[in-house]
């Protein structure tokens, strides 16, 4: 199983790419929100757990979103890898999932980190909030303070995979097809190793 964790800052290209090499690599795509979402719409206990979180305004636990992760590769044992979307944002998070791979027999082939810089996310979002709808997509003060909340807490979870050589960065700005490339390239040289 190869498994990889995508991570960029908001307006990065992260939902972009993420399709595109789900497609590519036949990988299942676990994005913790459509995780959560998913959870909830079915009902399961683990989704009403973090239901009654969410309905409190309280973030959900990181036990109940690596429960809910655990489900998910249980489910699809056939796969032939996961490209793991917003998820681990912590260090506490990214050591549960390890340990929950390890269950699995398998882990963390590659984290793709995408760098943009903070001027051009802040134009992507800004432009992405004329369409999306979303409220934290059309105030530049909101915009840039996300921008520092994801530096300040995805920093360590980087720290923590570069400790075992997993993490390859990637330039996020130029074409999608650029960038697209650039990520299959770093797979590519990956895979070949393992």
């Amino acid at each position: 199983m190869f498994n990889i964790i995508l991570f960029g800052p908001p307006g990065s290209g992260k939902g972009t790419q993420s399709q595109n090499l789900v497609e590519k690599y036949s990988l299942k795509h676990l994005s913790t929100g459509d995780l959560l979402r998913s959870e909830i719409a079915a009902r399961t206990p683990l989704g009403m757990e973090a239901k009654g979180f969410m309905d409190n305004g309280i973030l959900v636990p990181d036990e109940v979103v690596i429960g809910m992760i655990s489900s998910a590769l249980e489910a699809n044992p056939t796969v032939k890898g996961f490209l793991f979307d917003g998820f681990p944002r912590t260090y506490a998070q990214a050591e549960a999932l390890d340990k929950l791979l390890a269950l699995h027999k398998t882990s963390i082939a590659l984290v793709l980190a995408l760098e943009v810089s903070e001027e051009e996310l802040v134009k992507r979002l800004l432009n992405r909030g004329l369409t999306s709808g979303r409220a934290d997509d059309v105030n530049e003060l909101v915009i840039r303070e996300r921008i520092i909340e994801y530096q300040r807490k995805t920093t360590v979870v980087a720290d923590y995979y570069r400790e075992s050589d997993k993490v390859v960065t990637i330039n996020g700005e130029g074409s999608v097809e650029t960038i697209f490339n650039a990520l299959c390239n770093a797979i590519d040289q990956r895979m070949e190793k393992e």
